[in-house]
């Protein structure tokens, strides 16, 4: 099994504008790491999200949706507390941007469970939850916990810069997780946001390192000295919401179909097994972006 661990919230999504000439704002179900669960579902994974969701509506559809897409939810904590909301802006060229409504939501109260299944693989990371506490040190206990034990471990900071009230903190703090992490994924505006290189962060823990470039692609950088890279599937993109979730899951998916979920697998992979996985990421972040929201692609679309 792979477990997913943190925060599922609604997006508020433009849908044209109003009367009053504000956008109409149509709900989404969301969040990077609740994106990432979906997509593991719907591909096929055996998979399990691990999170605290509100008890309200948006909560309710956020856990109707997980069990329609197959995901384990067990290991979810309920709470009383209102669903957090993300209104995003599209850009002209689908690129998404987001405003938070975080106070007081249920998913920043977070505990760390005392165990998860006996047969987890891997846990994956990442998002608003590893910032807003009291719940980003219960998701970061977890983190540490899993990889002393010898998990696999994914982390996607998808960094959202306007929750970060610490920059140069939260860069610390995230240099800290690496000797955790066993494969890291970003994007590049990530990259740059966080500052240092794939080598870099290599040098302190992971087995691998992939970096997202939008349309232009995957590229993965490996702990001895490898570098591939795939092209991006050409597409209309109507919005990337989700895109960078569905990568997440795409690798976790591929990386499990061929048994190299540990850091001494992922250094054995070569450029034939690497290009696989990534085209097929790749594939999978095309079919999200082709369609509004996050609504990552079923394993019967992409062949």
């Amino acid at each position: 099994m792979i477990v997913v661990a943190g925060e599922a919230l609604i997006d508020l999504v433009p849908q044209g504008p109003t009367d009053a000439g504000l956008p109409a704002l149509a709900p989404r179900l969301g969040g990077g790491p609740y994106n990432t669960a979906v997509a593991l579902g719907r591909l096929g994974s055996r998979v399990a999200f691990c999170s605290r969701i509100s008890t309200d509506a948006f909560g309710e559809a956020l856990i109707d949706a997980l069990r329609t897409a197959g995901v384990e939810v067990s290991y979810v904590q309920r709470g009383a507390e209102p669903t957090t909301l993300a209104v995003a802006s599209i850009g002209a060229d689908g690129s998404a941007g987001y405003s938070f409504y975080v106070e007081g939501t249920a998913d920043r109260l977070f505990t760390a469970p005392d165990r998860l299944p006996d047969d987890v693989r891997a846990v994956s990371f990442g998002t608003c939850s590893l910032v807003l506490e009291p719940g980003a040190s219960a998701y970061e206990v977890l983190m540490r916990r899993k990889a002393a034990r010898g998990v696999f471990t994914a982390l996607d900071p998808n960094v959202r810069a306007g929750l970060i009230p610490d920059a140069d903190a939260y860069r610390a703090r995230f240099k800290s997780w690496l000797p955790s992490v066993s494969l890291l994924k970003l994007s590049e505006d990530d990259a740059s946001w966080l500052g240092g290189t794939p080598r870099e962060w290599l040098a302190s823990g992971p087995g691998a390192v992939v970096m997202t470039r939008g349309g232009e692609g995957l590229t993965v950088f490996t702990r001895d000295g490898g570098e591939w890279s795939v092209p991006g599937e050409a597409v209309d993109v109507v919005d990337t919401i989700g895109a960078g979730d569905t990568v997440n899951a795409a690798l976790l998916h591929g990386l499990q179909a061929r048994d190299a979920l540990s850091v001494e697998a992922l250094s054995a992979l070569g450029a034939d097994s690497w290009g696989e996985v990534l085209r097929f990421a790749a594939r999978a972040a095309a079919v999200t972006v082709s369609r509004a929201g996050a609504e990552p692609p079923y394993a019967k679309e992409l062949g």
